[in-house]
C-alpha cells in the first residue's frame, strides 16, 4: 500500500462540464415564448395551415424543454461541490460511554495538524455499512465459541437491508468464509458449521479484513473483530499492521475476551475495544451496532493544498449544549495525503 491513499478521505471530484447542455438550454425563453405560440396558431393569411403543430406533439416539446432544465439545474447544484472534502466519521460518548446524538455543527470542531478547519459537510443521519466480522476461531475459543457465534448474529440482526457483510475466519491461517452478502442467514450458516481449534494468526486475519472491505460498496467501512488471545502465528508483524491500519479507511471495533492486546489499533480508527465476557457479549455487540448508526460525518477542505503523501494528523473536538456534562469524541487519528 503506497503512502498516497486517503485513508479517513472521502474525495469528491469535479463532476463532467455540461456547458453543452447549458447553450442547448440557454435560449428556453426563446423558444417558449417565441416559437411555440407560433406553432399553437397560424398567422394572418398562412398559407400553409397545414404546418400547424399537433397538441400532443407541442405536449411532447415542453416536456423535453422542461427536461433539459432540469438535468441544468441538478447539475448547477452538483457543480457547487467542486473540491477535495476529508470526510470523517466521529463518534460521541458521555462519562458512562454512551452514545450521545442531536449535535449540531456548531458543536464540533476539527484540526489538521493543529490548525483549525472549516467545517464545510456535517451530517448526523445513518449511513449504510460495508462491515466484515473477524472471528477467532482458535482453540483458546473453544468454550466461549457458541457465546461468540450468538453475539455476532445478534450484531448483525440490527443492521439494515442496505447494509452488506462478509466473515473472516482466523486460527492457524486466516481465510474469507464468506464473500460480501445482505443475506445474514448465510453467514449464520456459516458460523455454525466452524469448530474451534489451531493457534492465532490475529494479525493476518486483520490484514485479510482489511483488504476486503475496501471492495465494498458503502462510503462507510468497518470490522468487528472477535477474539479472546495474542496473536501468535502470523505472517504479518504487529508494526505492518499499524501501517496497513493507518493507510485504510475503516474503523475497527474489538470484542476482547482476553487478552489481545489490539486496542489501540482500534483507537488509531477512531473505533473502540471492549474488553468483556462472555455474559456481556450480546450487549456489547449492541452497543457497537448503535454506535455504527448514530455517528456523526463531518467534512472539511484542507488548508494544506499540498499533495505531498505525508500523513496528517486530525484532531475533532466537541462542545456540548447548555446543561449537558463534559462528552467524548473519538474519530481516526489522521490520513494521508495526495500525491501528484
Amino acid at each position: 500500500m503506497g503512502a498516497g491513499l486517503i485513508p479517513a478521505a472521502t474525495t469528491w471530484h469535479k463532476p463532467l462540464s455540461l456547458n453543452w447542455l447549458k447553450t442547448l438550454t440557454g435560449n428556453l425563453p426563446f423558444f417558449c415564448g417565441g416559437i411555440l405560440p407560433r406553432l399553437n396558431r397560424p398567422a394572418h393569411g398562412d398559407r400553409f395551415p397545414s404546418l400547424m403543430i399537433p397538441r400532443r406533439m407541442r405536449l411532447v416539446f415542453v416536456l423535453v424543454l422542461f427536461m433539459a432544465t432540469g438535468v441544468v439545474y441538478v447539475a448547477q447544484k452538483s457543480l457547487k461541490v467542486d473540491v477535495d472534502l476529508v470526510m470523517v466519521n466521529v463518534s460521541v460518548t458521555d462519562a458512562d460511554n454512551h452514545s450521545v446524538s442531536n449535535l449540531k455543527a456548531e458543536n464540533f470542531q476539527i484540526f489538521e495538524d493543529k490548525i483549525e478547519q472549516k467545517i464545510r459537510y456535517f451530517s448526523s443521519e445513518a449511513a449504510p455499512l460495508s462491515l466484515g466480522i473477524v472471528f477467532d476461531i482458535s482453540h483458546s475459543m473453544e468454550r466461549k465459541l457458541d457465546f461468540a457465534k450468538d453475539a455476532a448474529m445478534k450484531f448483525l440482526e440490527t443492521g439494515t437491508p442496505e447494509d452488506e457483510y462478509f466473515l473472516v475466519e482466523f486460527a492457524t491461517r486466516a481465510r474469507l468464509a464468506e464473500g460480501f452478502t445482505t443475506d445474514i442467514k448465510r453467514l449464520r450458516d456459516r458460523l455454525s458449521l466452524t469448530p474451534a481449534e489451531g493457534a492465532t494468526a490475529l494479525y493476518d486475519a486483520v490484514y485479510l479484513g482489511l483488504s476486503k472491505v475496501k471492495a465494498g460498496r458503502h462510503p462507510k467501512k468497518a470490522l468487528l473483530l472477535i477474539t479472546d488471545g495474542e496473536d501468535n502465528h502470523s505472517r504479518y508483524s504487529r508494526g505492518d499492521i499499524r501501517d496497513v491500519v493507518r493507510e485504510s479507511d475503516a474503523q475497527i471495533y474489538v470484542i476482547d475476551l482476553g487478552r489481545a492486546l489490539v486496542g489501540d489499533l482500534a483507537d488509531m480508527t477512531g473505533g473502540h475495544s471492549y474488553r468483556t465476557s462472555v455474559n456481556d457479549l450480546e450487549d456489547t455487540c449492541e452497543k457497537i451496532a448503535f454506535e455504527l448508526k448514530n455517528q456523526y460525518v463531518i467534512g472539511y477542505e484542507s488548508t494544506n493544498q499540498n499533495k505531498d503523501g505525508k500523513f496528517r494528523k486530525m484532531r475533532v473536538r466537541v462542545t456540548p449544549p447548555a446543561g449537558v456534562t463534559k462528552l467524548n469524541a473519538r474519530a481516526r487519528d489522521g490520513y494521508y495525503a495526495k500525491t501528484n
